[in-house]
């Protein structure tokens, strides 16, 4: 976990030095038992507390989506990277559509396994990942259309930033990251556990800084697609978790709209957390808030 965050690290300093505390290393500490590590970065002392600016953090955020390059030129990362304890599956693929496939069904089992299995909401993960990631993500890599790898922190909401109190510029810290569609850096900010990047302006401004895809009519499915990563790996990580129903609501949504399938509910407007505004503390079980 810790390598991944050092790798992810690295990547972003590289690419913008002033938009993450330097990362100096990672390890193993001697002493056998328990078994311990540490990941070691520049100290930067800052206000986690104030909500960034929106033109401003976007826009700087959009610059490390645009000036990044993959080393292959594919999605995928060149170690195993975590959001929270649960690890992306990052194997290379010159497809996103695959790619996100692979990333999602991944987090997908990991939920099954710590929550329990769920017929109707088995039914839709499938239905999602073998119709719905084809028909939205695939047209975004055909008719000549070349969708670029970038570098995204991965696990972006507000209590993963901070505001630099000496310069006042606004830094990223605990990255678990991978090239991918830039896009799906603003799925967290759909869900429960997001508050300050919930607001609109910030989606609206990143959006002045790096257009929305091709085609762009169809980013607010995308978005509802690709926060379904952040949901269900939040309750992989905190078991009974309210967003593993709203992952399952936003996948009747999607289903609905294309590719209808019998044995799941209808999609629910009430428990739609992008139209009720409906939020959560985060990590407030475990003890953390």
């Amino acid at each position: 976990m810790l390598e991944g965050e050092f790798e992810s690290s690295k990547v972003i300093y590289d690419a913008t030095s002033d938009f993450i505390p330097e990362p100096f290393g990672f390890g193993k500490y001697k002493v056998p038992n328990p078994a311990a590590y540490f990941y070691l970065s520049e100290f930067v002392n800052m206000d986690v507390t104030s909500a960034p600016d929106p033109a401003g953090f976007t826009s700087r955020l959009a610059h490390l989506h645009k000036i990044s390059r993959s080393p292959t030129d594919k999605f995928g990362f060149h170690v195993q990277t975590c959001d929270g304890n649960r690890a992306h599956v990052v194997d290379w693929q010159e497809s996103w559509a695959i790619f996100f496939r692979s990333l999602f069904l991944g987090v997908c089992e990991l939920d099954i396994k710590r929550n329990g299995s769920w017929r109707e909401y088995e039914r839709a993960i499938q239905q999602v990942a073998w119709k719905v990631i084809p028909r939205l993500l695939e047209p975004l890599q055909t008719e000549g259309r070349y969708l670029k790898p970038c570098i995204i922190h991965g696990d972006l909401w507000e209590g993963n930033m901070g505001i630099d109190k000496k310069t006042g510029d606004t830094l990223l810290f605990d990255a678990g990251s991978y090239y991918a569609h830039n896009e799906m850096e603003l799925g967290h900010w759909r869900c429960e556990f997001s508050s300050v990047f919930r607001s609109a302006s910030y989606k609206d401004h990143y959006l002045r800084h790096y257009p929305a895809a091709e085609p762009a009519d169809e980013f607010d499915d995308r978005n509802r697609l690709y926060s379904l990563k952040g949901a269900i790996n939040y309750s992989a990580g905190h078991p009974g978790s309210i967003l593993r129903n709203t992952a399952y609501n936003n996948m009747c949504y999607l289903c609905e709209k294309y590719a209808p399938i019998d044995g799941i509910d209808k999609y629910d407007p009430r428990i739609d957390p992008s139209l009720t505004g409906a939020r959560i503390v985060p990590h407030l079980a475990d003890g953390l808030i």
